[in-house]
Formats: C-alpha cells, structure tokens, sequence
C-alpha cells in the first residue's frame, strides 16, 4: 500500500543514488554560486564534471523551486544578495573526506590538532540530518595512533604555535649525515608525508631554507620573536621547493 504524508513523499519512499547525487549536485551549485560575483556555467560543469546541458537543466530547475538565481545561459549566474540559504551541508563523499582527515588529524596530529578535528567533526555532526550523521558513524577508515609517541604530539604543538606567533626555536639535531649540531630556525611550514612530518624553516646557521624530519629533533627551545623579512617567508620556501623540484 502507497502511504503519503501531507500530498509530498510517499513514508516508504527511499531515493535511488542516483537521484540523491543529483540532489547533492544541486546544493553543490548553490554553494558555489554563493558569495561569488559571477560564475559561467562552463565553470559549473568543470567543477563538477558534467556537461554544459545538465548544468543548464539544474540551474532552471533551482529557479522553479525559487532559489533566486540571477543570470542566464551564456553569460553567467549569481546568488541575488537577498538569497538565504539552508545552513551548510555536505555530500557523502566531502563528509567521508573530513572525517578521514580529522581522524588522522586525531592520531597523527599534535593534542591540538587532535581536540580541533574531534571538536569540528562533532559540530558537523550535530548539525547533519540522520541520514549523513549514518554516513559518518559508519565511515570504514581508521588512523590507529597507538605506535605514536607522547612527546611527539607535544613536540608537534610547540611548533604550530611557534610558525603561529613567528618565533625562533633552537634544537639539537641529527643531519642525514648522521652528525650532532645545534640549530636556530625560523619555522615556516610543518608538513606531513604519511606517518612523517617535516618542519620548513630558515636555518640561520646554513643561511638557507631547510627541512628537518621531527623525528630528529630534540631538546626543543622556543625563544625570541624574528622578523617578517623578506626572502625568508612562507612564499619564499615554497617557491625554493618548487625550484628544487624541477
């Protein structure tokens, strides 16, 4: 028997996957006409790798249901200012991808990082409707932190907070050489390369930029404020990276 509630969805209705992808992709057209002056429906169809006709089909079927697009085929489209959107929601693939990413933020993370992703994930989650929260309960993807070291973590932290504040720190350090030395840096950048981090920074004693594994530092110090000098930012490691990577 067909039971419907209030003339809308029948109770035992359940949407194939294919109507709930394109139910994602309409939200997903929303978000991204949301808070931009003017996107082209080439752009739409590029972000979410479907065709020119399908974005136009979506786009005048938002409009029907009165979300307020403005614009049209060919030139471009845009939220009207007046639009008010349902707060932020998620497809099953960007939750699944948030999850596994606070879950090793969780493990593979300093305590902060760790309280971050647990506190983030928790907030998500209580403001997605059941069918998402499933989604992310059941996520098969774990980052077991058992093999990792205490003062790891807490070692991670000081050097966030020290790239934060733009402090110096001073460690003793054993190069790929095997040799002991004491180095200042300027810390820029952690970054992780799978169950590895490494710190980019300044080093004052080569002169130069360089990458140290944090496996391989110890008796961290966290000292003075440095300046913000040019050649030696952020901006400037990266594109030293990326000419040595060429």
């Amino acid at each position: 028997m067909r039971r419907y509630h209030r003339g809308t969805l029948p109770l035992l209705f359940y949407p194939t996957p294919t109507m709930t992808r394109r139910a994602d992709r309409l939200f997903q057209i929303a978000e991204l006409l949301r808070g931009r002056r003017l996107t082209t429906a080439q752009q739409l169809a590029d972000w979410l790798n479907v065709s020119l006709r399908t974005v136009y089909r979506d786009v005048r079927d938002l409009q029907l249901s009165g979300v307020p697009i403005e614009g049209e085929a060919g030139i471009g489209y845009r939220l009207s200012r007046s639009a008010s959107l349902p707060p932020l929601t998620f497809t099953a693939d960007e939750l699944a991808a948030l999850a596994a990413g606070a879950r090793m933020l969780e493990s593979w993370g300093g305590a902060g990082f760790a309280s971050g992703a647990r506190g983030a994930l928790a907030k998500i989650a209580s403001a997605m409707p059941a069918d998402k929260r499933a989604t992310l309960e059941r996520l098969a993807i774990f980052a077991p932190s058992f093999h990792i070291k205490g003062d790891f973590s807490a070692q991670l932290d000081t050097l966030h907070r020290a790239i934060d504040m733009r402090q110096v720190v001073r460690f003793a350090y054993t190069d790929a050489n095997g040799a002991n030395t004491e180095r200042r840096v300027w810390p820029l950048a952690l970054a992780y390369w799978g169950a590895r981090w490494t710190l980019g920074a300044w080093c004052e004693l080569r002169g130069d930029f360089r990458n140290f594994g944090l496996e391989k530092i110890r008796d961290l110090e966290v000292l003075e404020t440095y300046p913000d000098r040019e050649g030696r930012r952020l901006a400037d490691l990266l594109r030293h990276v990326n000419a040595k990577s060429r």
